[in-house]
């Protein structure tokens, strides 16, 4: 569905995204992370042609992002970070203005979602809370069951209920394997529900893209209890953080193997429990 080349993006002589190399295949649901300004929105933008590359490119079914015609817009949904609602038109209105411009429509979830999630059909815009913006900028953006849907932080107005509400629906969608999700979210432990592959993203580089499995096997916390005290340095191989205190020390290591467990016992002749992360832990330790 989409391959990106090489990506960099500069935006006033900064180098916001650089050197990106990956692809979304049918079935893959990615959880984009990373910290406030590593560059997550900038990416999103990018990969759907808003914006130019410095360098590389983006292809979506084979088209440059920023050539895109109409029938492979038609296939993706977008929701921005700040909804792009207009202020004047009610939530019917807004629904009948974006069919119109869609070749498919699915009618049926449009009026189911609207009464689940307690959407006003109504009401302008302008006078809506933020979070009944939100889920309607969410609605328009699958009712047309885009093939590749793209979220930008699309839970950060919604209370707990509607967050579950949602996260129900991106199920629903990532049960079909034709289909494709990128999304991105402060809150890891909602995208660890839906998610298969998971995007690292620290200071505009991709530090990891994988599935999110392997990455959880990957990494683990290692609590090390000897019978001396232990040296400050213990000298580990990929060491993401640790603490020594005395005869004990805790650990997180990349690029984990179970056998490892046995050698580190056996070298500081002690007792070694392995813990393995939520991808929440996973991505406080990384970007401690």
């Amino acid at each position: 569905m989409l391959d990106i080349k090489n990506l960099q993006r500069k935006i006033d002589g900064v180098t916001i995204i650089k050197s990106v190399t990956a692809q979304v295949k049918a079935g893959d649901v990615i959880a984009l992370l990373g910290k406030n300004g590593a560059g997550k929105t900038t990416l999103l933008e990018t990969l759907l042609g808003f914006s130019f590359p410095s360098f590389g490119g983006v292809q979506l079914w084979g088209e440059n992002a920023t050539d895109m015609k109409g029938d492979i817009k038609q296939r993706i949904g977008f929701v921005p970070q700040q909804d792009e609602l207009l202020a004047g038109f009610n939530g019917r209105e807004h629904i009948d203005l974006f069919k119109a411009f869609r070749k498919t429509w699915n009618s049926e979830l449009v009026d189911r979602l609207v009464a689940e999630w307690l959407i006003p059909m109504d009401i302008a815009a302008r006078k809506m809370s933020v979070g009944q913006r939100q889920k309607l900028s969410i609605l328009l953006a699958i009712a047309h069951e885009p093939e590749l849907l793209i979220l930008d932080e699309p839970v950060a107005s919604l209370d707990p209920v509607a967050r579950r509400q949602f996260l129900q629906q991106l199920v629903d969608i990532a049960a079909d394997e034709n289909r494709a999700i990128i999304f991105s979210s402060h809150i890891v432990s909602d995208m660890e529900r839906v998610a298969n592959q998971v995007w690292m993203l620290q200071n505009g580089e991709l530090t990891y893209q994988g599935g999110l499995d392997e990455l959880k096997e990957s990494i683990a916390r290692l609590i090390i209890n000897a019978k001396e005290d232990l040296p400050s340095h213990l000298g580990l191989h990929h060491v993401v953080k640790q603490r020594i205190q005395g005869k004990q020390a805790w650990v997180t290591l990349k690029n984990w193997v179970p056998e490892q467990q046995e050698q580190i016992a056996q070298k500081f002749n002690a007792d070694v429990h392995v813990e393995y992360l939520s991808l929440e832990d996973i991505f406080l330790e990384l970007n401690a």
